[in-house]
């Protein structure tokens, strides 16, 4: 490997590195604004500058390729001198905002003037001012605080895809601007609040509300969607101040969505403190004691075969768990975790996880979407398709019109005879992931709602396993999974399907056949209440309290620790950062109460023992935070077993075994109003209102 000499130590560097890379490299720390690993090199600051060997003037570090022999100086006179000289000049149009700036005591521009900055200004003329630019509900600008870095530019241009912000004006007057003064277009927005080193762009929701060193910092996940992103959750007392972006490069990199940002402020709003029973039309508030007694006598009179279990998208796996053991003492059976009826296989983990790995899609050479949506489905896994998009100019094919995915693709077909011609080997998309090294296919849950939904799915499983695209070394195959709560559930088998019916709850859901219907935080089902007796337990009062004639509070997923596993397979943990309004009490302990009532027995001891519990039944477990060690070997369908129309021996009498053909139509997903605590948030309505007014003023040009 080269070496480059800095402060008189050899260090060893790789081709393609800049000169303040490889002073990282050496433990040398190097101030900068503009310069950011993950964006485009800009070079405009010159916070940067270091003194290189027969160079008459410092070099912009930054810039600057590493080259064999170099020989660089990081601390000299000349060094100090000159960033102090970038130093005063970025000062000196820099307004005196400090005290109340909501970027003080997290401020670039703070520290490094701490450092190189004068105690007294030499700049006797009259400052600039700009006007603040509009950016809709979010993002809160002082653009006279603006040091031009060019930073929040590039961001919405190379890694949201919206190229919506830009500089207009030259020297003194160059501006930043969205040109016609509307809200970004990107559910990744916000991140550019982060990447500011100054106040100009500050989280509008957050203004004034707390400095970050009065806050409580807890590391967490987010459970807004199945990529489960990690997260840092700030917190003043029992409120949620804010949710900022925690670094995990095999996820989510260091940036988050607006959702899970800022949906954190319908925390506050439609709690459910108090236990509720419905009487004579009208819910009154009652004691959790008679809301049990209540539960307890309508389950004593009801047959078994007609108690029903749902539980929601954002629902824990002790959760999951302590409700089937629930359920199962009473002798139910009947319990679900899907919101509509989409084909699931539980047999092998590969079955319904992201196979190839978040990380994998930089490794990707051909990208096929089936029925799916990335962007609002999973927006950070999006965030990735686009980056190995840009970096690697990957080709994207998408069998269904997956709308604006802020990247180019090609639609191959819309219907399912495309996917039986790709099983069949019979079109260009077949020969084409035949010719790539490491293809990936991702099948949405739109696909998966079909008729032909088993069959797309065994269908593109066999063909990927007959041409050794599912390997050891290489999976191609994934399942693009909405929420949060689904992977653990399948791993825990909180689902009734048998080899007849995938859609045993949903057929007797919509028949009206169960007496009793108890739902967890379920408050995207669709279904028509009739004689059904209606026991709801959650945080929000949202949909189901509607209709529902018991209702019992619990905390949300920053209120209890709780195990997830995102879509890749990866066992996760959410950690309690604030704690429950009123009498919410954690899920297992409510159920512990009930079947103590019913059985004389506590389902679990204690939390500790509810979760090793827990840990015993996930499928492939290796540890926190890894990827789970998937048994190619136990895949159940063997290539050549797939026989066209039918599936072989895995053939059931479902009608969508068979081959149907049919338009792939990609559900528009209510993205800011996804569930019910983004509901609750008066900025996701916010943000939810101006994209759909933006909608409306489109032109077509």
């Amino acid at each position: 490997m080269p070496k480059i000499t800095i402060n008189n130590k050899d260090i060893e560097f790789k081709d393609g590195m800049t000169v303040l890379q490889a002073c990282e490299l050496a433990g040398v720390e190097i101030p900068r604004f503009c310069y950011h690993e993950r964006l485009s090199i800009a070079g405009n600051c010159r916070m940067c500058l270091v003194e290189m060997e027969k160079s008459a003037k410092p070099i912009a570090s930054c810039a600057m390729p590493a080259t064999e022999g170099m020989n660089i100086k990081t601390n000299t006179q000349m060094v100090e001198k000159a960033r102090k000289g970038v130093m005063e000049f970025l000062l000196t149009n820099h307004p005196l905002d400090c005290p109340v700036c909501d970027q003080g005591g997290e401020c670039d521009l703070q520290d490094q003037s701490l450092y190189y900055g004068f105690d007294k200004s030499r700049f006797k003329e009259n400052k600039r001012e700009v006007k603040d630019k509009h950016m809709g509900s979010l993002i809160k600008t002082q653009m006279t605080r603006c040091i031009h870095c060019t930073r929040c530019i590039r961001f919405s241009t190379e890694i949201a895809g919206v190229p919506e912000l830009g500089a207009i004006g030259r020297g003194e007057n160059m501006e930043i601007t969205t040109y016609l003064e509307h809200s970004m277009e990107s559910e990744l927005s916000a991140n550019v609040i982060d990447l500011c080193p100054v106040g100009a762009l500050t989280s509008k929701p957050y203004a004034f509300k707390a400095r970050p060193w009065e806050l409580k910092k807890t590391e967490s996940i987010d459970v807004m969607d199945a990529v489960a992103s990690n997260i840092r959750v700030d917190s003043y007392g029992w409120e949620v101040k804010r949710i900022l972006p925690r670094l995990n490069n095999n996820i989510n990199e260091e940036w988050i969505s607006d959702k899970t940002r800022y949906a954190c402020d319908g925390l506050l709003k439609q709690r459910l403190d108090k236990p509720y029973k419905r009487e004579n039309g009208k819910l009154k508030e009652c004691t959790l004691d008679e809301a049990i007694d209540l539960i307890y006598s309508k389950i004593k009179e009801t047959n078994p075969k007609t108690i029903a279990g749902h539980i929601g998208d954002m629902a824990s796996m002790e959760t999951i768990n302590s409700f089937k053991n629930l359920l199962n003492s009473i002798g139910a059976n009947n319990y679900e975790f899907r919101e509509k009826p989409f084909y699931i296989n539980p047999k092998n983990k590969i079955n319904y996880i992201f196979n190839s790995s978040i990380n994998g899609i930089e490794k990707c050479d051909l990208l096929l979407l089936v029925g799916a949506n990335p962007r609002h489905e999973a927006t950070m896994l999006n965030a990735r398709i686009r980056k190995s998009f840009v970096n690697k100019k990957l080709p994207i094919y998408s069998i269904g019109d997956s709308g604006n995915l802020t990247y180019d693709y090609k639609i191959i077909g819309e219907k399912t005879e495309d996917i039986k011609k790709l099983i069949e080997g019979e079109n260009e998309i077949s020969r084409k992931i035949l010719n790539a090294k490491y293809p990936i296919v991702i099948i949405g849950e739109s696909a998966l709602e079909l008729k032909s939904g088993e069959f797309i799915l065994e269908g593109i499983k066999d063909f990927l396993f007959k041409n050794n695209f599912i390997t050891e070394q290489w999976n191609a195959f994934n399942i693009l999974i909405q929420n949060a709560s689904t992977v653990g559930a399948i791993d825990l088998n909180f689902l009734d399907i048998d080899k007849k019916n995938n859609f045993n709850f949903f057929d007797k859901l919509n028949k009206n056949q169960f007496d009793l219907l108890y739902l967890v935080g379920s408050d995207n089902l669709d279904f028509v209440k009739k004689n059904e007796f209606i026991v709801y337990q959650g945080s929000h009062g949202d949909r189901m309290t509607q209709i529902a004639d018991v209702i019992i509070p619990s905390p949300a997923y920053t209120e209890q620790d709780g195990l997830f596993i995102n879509l890749e397979g990866r066992l996760q943990q959410c950690i309690k950062a604030t704690y429950p309004p009123g009498n919410s009490l954690e899920d297992w302990k409510v159920f512990n109460l009930l079947n103590k009532r019913l059985t004389n027995k506590e389902l679990f001891k204690n939390f500790h023992q509810l979760r090793q519990e827990t840990l015993k039944q996930v499928k492939n477990h290796s540890d926190f935070n890894l990827l789970p060690k998937t048994k190619i070997k136990e895949l159940q369908q063997k290539s050549g077993e797939f026989k066209y129309p039918f599936l072989g021996s895995l053939r059931s009498a479902d009608q969508r075994v068979s081959y149907i053909d049919e338009f792939i139509t990609i559900k528009e997903v209510d993205y800011y109003f996804s569930n019910s605590i983004a509901r609750a948030s008066k900025t996701m309505s916010n943000c939810r209102a101006e994209r759909s007014k933006s909608f409306k003023n489109k032109t077509g040009s």
